[in-house]
């Protein structure tokens, strides 16, 4: 069944980066306390040594294996080799190439590595340190499009993760999860490589529907955001009980990362600037709030694309609160855990309720 296996974890759930530090090591620790996949998230500038910091926290609050998401676009080098001397269990890279150069480096390291395609779609790159490479045998790679998922075949892949365009945060494919999944299901079924999906899944009903369409597991961002243990502002937690729909934009940080269109909350501050012209960004606007990322403090301007978290102070309510189509789904914060726990036991119960032979 899709709630075991997957990645060799002992279910078949990923929580997804969180950024810029919203997974960190607390809610990480208690995915993996709970038999899911926790991914950090790297600074998204070089600091190799406080990497390595970040992995030392969350490794003494769990003996499980668990993962550090990277993103590309960024400057990276410096924190990736951090990783990697970590031996962390699993390394996500997304937003960029990963080159066969790298692969073939990272092999003679003793590390498996999936190449990534092109910039087309939000893509994941998971790389598997020998230290665990028997027991987490599989790496995923994230696409958006059929055709970024030929690539990832082609590649030779050890796993792909769908994200349909219901999905929070940074999103650039354009097809719905319903029916680019399937078709990636198909299309990946003579070379045995399993399929995960992301995409407004937050419930069981959406677990479930996923296997129902082929894939062995599911990827979430959104319902983890709505954890305790997420780092998120209590604010933007709150919001995401308040608020029930979402917008596909570009508003938000087209300076600083473009041509990154992301899916966002529609609080009132959105709605009152979602038409702002096309030439303008983050730069000059006024400074509305401060804030300590991974240990460094920052400004934030009007339109920039940085969350709060619990050191942000200033208009909240006026900042990018990203999250996915199903958010009015959600309708309580949970501890992390528990997440995952009654995820798997009401996935369990409603196949055996809705797709018993007898009730057929």
């Amino acid at each position: 069944m899709g709630w075991k296996g997957i990645l060799g974890f002992e279910y078949g759930i990923v929580q997804g980066p969180l950024g810029p530090d919203i997974a960190g090591p607390e809610l990480v620790a208690a995915v993996a306390n709970a038999g899911g996949l926790g991914l950090l998230r790297a600074p998204d500038w070089e600091s190799p040594d406080y990497v390595k910091e970040l992995i030392r926290k969350t490794r003494k609050l769990t003996d499980k294996p668990f993962g550090v998401g990277v993103i590309l676009a960024f400057p990276h080098k410096e924190n990736v080799k951090a990783i990697l001397e970590e031996k962390v269990a699993v390394l996500q890279l997304y937003w960029g190439e990963c080159s066969k150069e790298f692969v073939i480096e990272a092999h003679n390291a003793g590390v498996k590595v999936v190449p990534q395609g092109g910039m087309m779609v939000y893509f994941i790159c998971i790389v598997l340190s020998l230290r665990l490479y028997h027991e987490l045998n599989v790496t995923p790679l994230k696409v958006g499009s059929l055709e970024e998922a030929k690539k990832a075949i082609n590649v030779g892949v050890d796993a792909i993760i769908v994200q349909g365009r219901e999905a929070g945060g940074h999103v650039i494919g354009q097809e719905g999860l319903i029916s680019l999944l399937p078709r990636v299901v198909d299309l990946v079924g003579d070379h045995g490589i399993p399929v995960i999906a992301a995409g407004g899944i937050v419930d069981a009903r959406g677990y479930v529907a996923a296997l129902a369409l082929g894939a062995k597991g599911i990827c979430m961002g959104t319902r983890f955001l709505a954890t305790h243990e997420s780092y998120a502002h209590p604010t933007y937690k709150r919001k995401l009980i308040e608020y029930d729909k979402t917008e596909y934009t570009d508003v938000f940080g087209r300076a600083r990362w473009p041509g990154a269109p992301h899916r966002v909350l529609q609080t009132p501050f959105f709605c009152d600037w979602k038409c702002l012209n096309a030439e303008e960004n983050e730069t000059n606007q006024p400074i509305i709030g401060r804030t300590i990322i991974h240990g460094v403090e920052r400004e934030i301007r009007r339109f920039a694309g940085t969350v709060p978290n619990p050191t942000t102070t200033g208009d909240i309510e006026s900042m990018v609160m990203y999250a996915g189509q199903s958010v009015g789904l959600i309708k309580e914060i949970l501890p992390a855990g528990q997440v995952v726990k009654k995820l798997v036991e009401a996935a369990q119960l409603l196949i055996h309720q809705t797709f018993n032979p007898d009730s057929i």
